[in-house]
């Protein structure tokens, strides 16, 4: 089994002069969800290379079992250091993709044409996509075979609204995730702010924040075995 993970090459939290970028939880859980199953990974981003870690994802009260083994983990972290390009992948040869969040992604992978052709071309050849957090914000200019937004009527979440606000980042993010599911024709539903929830609707899978990474991961993982 092959799973492609694609990450943001976004570094610059808006005009805050703060840093973002992927978070670390959100990659970790996941990584190794699907490397102690034995799947095979192959990890891209825009401009490939070392995508930028959210600096604040790496903090101790962020951290997590999986993020400090992730940190620990040379073989992990090499990988992470050389991501190939997005341009140059296609769907060919994996059985499906998972898109980490942070907040880097609202800037670039929702309006990245490679990242749209690469979930439409997933989504035409029956294979499911997993998108977590922020990363579902990736779907808004997504398009189904039948073309249609790939969200429309479909169960689906993302980063809700009341944890954005949480953050205190309404007013700085591109666009807030809910509202772009909504707004595109998903049917949105979420969890308790910072809990896990995660929503599957055919081969689409989303996962409404950081804790939801590794779960939505597991489920990806069982539709892939179950096919």
């Amino acid at each position: 089994m092959k799973i492609l993970i694609v990450l943001t090459s976004h570094a610059q939290l808006g005009n805050t002069g703060r840093k973002t970028g992927f978070w670390l939880e959100e990659l970790a859980a996941p990584y190794y969800v699907f490397k102690d199953a034995g799947v095979e990974m192959v990890l891209v981003s825009p401009k490939g290379g070392q995508p930028p870690l959210d600096p604040k994802s790496n903090e101790p009260s962020f951290q997590t079992e999986l993020t400090r083994r992730f940190e620990a983990d040379a073989e992990a972290k090499a990988v992470l250091a050389n991501t190939g390009k997005l341009s140059e992948v296609t769907q060919d040869g994996f059985d499906s993709v998972f898109y980490p969040g942070g907040h880097g992604p609202m800037w670039d992978l929702a309006e990245d044409p490679d990242s749209v052709r690469l979930l439409e071309s997933m989504a035409a050849a029956g294979k499911p996509v997993a998108l977590v957090c922020h990363a579902p914000g990736a779907l808004r200019h997504v398009k189904g075979p039948d073309g249609e937004f790939l969200v429309k009527g479909k169960k689906v979440t993302g980063f809700s609204n009341s944890e954005e606000e949480g953050v205190g980042l309404t007013k700085v993010v591109p666009f807030l995730v809910e509202d772009e599911l909504k707004a595109k024709g998903g049917i949105y539903s979420k969890g308790p702010d910072w809990a896990s929830y995660v929503l599957e609707d055919g081969l689409l899978i989303t996962g409404q924040n950081p804790a939801s990474s590794g779960p939505g991961a597991k489920a990806l993982l069982e539709r892939l075995n179950s096919k």
